[in-house]
């Protein structure tokens, strides 16, 4: 062989073998980087073509009333999802499940026709159309259990505790203000799949783990059961709008019962119109007529400008500030502060007004809580609205003594009520009592909180007597006097302004009652509103 022909071998086979060394180094370089750099990029993806992630709805805790009744609970609900790859007629599927489930054929047909491994069809489903479906053996159809949200006493306190949404999460009420602590631990369906991306295995993990959390609120189911239903009773009978009505205890701040109708049932609240939702006790303002003499004559007695048996002329009937003529329902000539409140002169009250001072007045209302929050653990409270001393008129201020130009609340009436109950403190109201872990055991105590003193104790034992004059037989509210006990309070009457006129109306009005009982040693304020 010639030397030519021999190097022409030796090079091939140098090329051959340099050839195969760097095709074996750039298998290895590969290897390398899917089996060390993009290790985890590449498992990720893998998993992610033979596992499927489903979220589920987290377990929330119970609520409870003071005496350890279930208000709110937590309970396993059915729910529909589909494989949309192994339905073999999306079209006949979905007209089947949309009848069964009455929801849209078109919207559920375009589900089951996705490219998608897992979707749901619906969630929260009611046991019997949940066996309905389950005895159909539709193919790529299945059924799951989840934790829903159950309110087993229906309607009561349905707007103080309102409801979760389709993912559990807190919507309005007790469960939105406290949707953090009563949400529990997230869990995950992990489905594995074969290549064709139908499940094979399912097991249920838990994503992220957080402590659950119970509530018990201040509310006294009886007491409130108690409540709604004379509500219910008297809105039907005065043929109103609605009422609310909030029941406190004057010594602590506790709130026993919050009462509004018309009610709801929150287990089907996508039912009812969105105005039935509101807790009007805290969310709804209106102007409080009559029962703001109350907190006027506890600012005169406690500046000591007059006295319960201070005499003034009533002007039989008719009194005029500035331009304006101003009214009483009855001719009234010269009374005492007492029998001003018994009677509910409202020339008397501007008599009283104008010996306090409009300052002084406005002051005394702001002590009272008027015209800011008050405080309370609960969503959307408003802070009603008083005229500043340098925004008002003469008449105006006239207007504003006997509770016309301001707005309230019905808790802050009920709250400023329980400082005369309680001796003269302003208390913060709340409605949560406490918060316990699952096994009961208590996170954290709300205890009573004095906001401030408002008058001495000796001010507010002169109101209270002036207070029980008003449901005497010769008071404007005798009907609220209850056997065997002594009750004090004050009624209000206040126009309502014609949307049309923007004119206070002749037809429409807000009626009300707040006061305590016994008036001796006092347990419950009551405040009670019908529109």
């Amino acid at each position: 062989m010639k030397v030519k022909e021999k190097k022409w071998i030796r090079f091939r086979i140098m090329l051959v073998a340099g050839v195969f060394l760097c095709g074996f180094g750039a298998i290895i370089a590969r290897a390398y980087q899917f089996q060390v750099i993009k290790r985890e990029k590449l498992r990720a993806m893998a998993r992610s073509g033979y596992t499927g992630i489903v979220s589920l709805l987290p377990e929330r805790g119970t609520i409870y009333d003071r005496g350890g009744h279930e208000l709110a609970v937590s309970t396993d609900v059915s729910s529909v999802y589909a494989h949309p790859r192994q339905i073999k007629n999306p079209r006949r599927t979905s007209q089947v499940l949309a009848r069964v489930l009455r929801i849209s054929r078109w919207h559920l047909n375009k589900k089951l026709k996705s490219d998608k491994a897992f979707v749901w069809v619906k969630r929260k489903v009611d046991p019997a159309k949940a066996e309905q479906i389950r005895k159909l053996k539709l193919s790529g159809i299945g059924i799951t259990k989840e934790k829903g949200r159950y309110y087993p006493a229906r309607e009561l306190a349905a707007q103080l505790l309102g409801f979760v949404g389709i993912d559990n999460n807190g919507l309005e009420g007790i469960e939105a203000r406290y949707d953090e602590m009563l949400t529990g631990p997230n869990y995950e369906l992990i489905q594995m799949r074969d290549a064709l991306g139908r499940p094979f295995f399912v097991r249920r993990t838990c994503s992220r783990r957080r402590t659950l959390h119970n509530l018990v609120l201040t509310i006294d189911k009886d007491i409130q059961y108690r409540a709604e239903k004379a509500l219910e009773e008297a809105v039907h009978k005065s043929r109103a709008r609605g009422g609310q009505c909030v029941v406190m205890d004057p010594r602590t701040g506790e709130i026993l019962a919050m009462a509004v109708v018309p009610r709801f049932n929150p287990n089907i609240f996508s039912r009812y119109p969105r105005t039935r939702w509101r807790n009007r006790t805290v969310t709804d303002c209106f102007e409080p007529g009559s029962t703001i003499k109350a907190f006027l004559v506890a600012g005169a007695l406690e500046d000591g400008v007059l006295y319960p048996n201070s005499r003034l002329y009533c002007e039989e009937g008719k009194y005029k500030v500035a331009d304006r003529i101003i009214h009483d329902t009855h001719k009234y000539g010269t009374l005492t502060v007492t029998d001003i409140i018994a009677f509910s002169s409202n020339i008397g009250a501007i008599k009283i007004g104008q010996q306090l001072g409009y300052d002084r007045f406005y002051q005394y209302l702001k002590k009272f809580g008027f015209g800011g929050k008050t405080g309370i653990d609960l969503l959307g409270e408003r802070t009603g609205f008083i005229r500043a001393p340098g925004q008002t008129k003469p008449v105006e201020q006239a207007n504003a003594f006997f509770g016309q130009g301001i707005s309230v609340t019905t808790l802050q009436l009920a709250t400023a009520m329980a400082c005369i109950a309680n001796g003269g403190v302003l208390m913060r109201p709340y409605v949560v009592k406490k918060i316990t872990d699952s096994h009961g055991r208590p996170v954290n105590v709300t205890n009573p909180k004095a906001v401030r003193r408002v008058v001495s104790s000796t001010t507010a034992r002169k109101v209270t007597a002036i207070l029980e004059k008003v449901v005497c037989d010769n008071g404007t509210g005798p009907r609220a006097a209850i056997r065997g006990y002594r009750v004090a309070g004050k009624t209000g009457t206040a126009q309502k302004v014609d949307e049309k006129t923007r004119r206070y109306s002749k037809t429409k009005y807000v009626a009300i009652f707040v006061g305590f009982v016994p008036a001796e040693k006092p347990r419950l304020v009551i405040a009670t509103v019908i529109d």
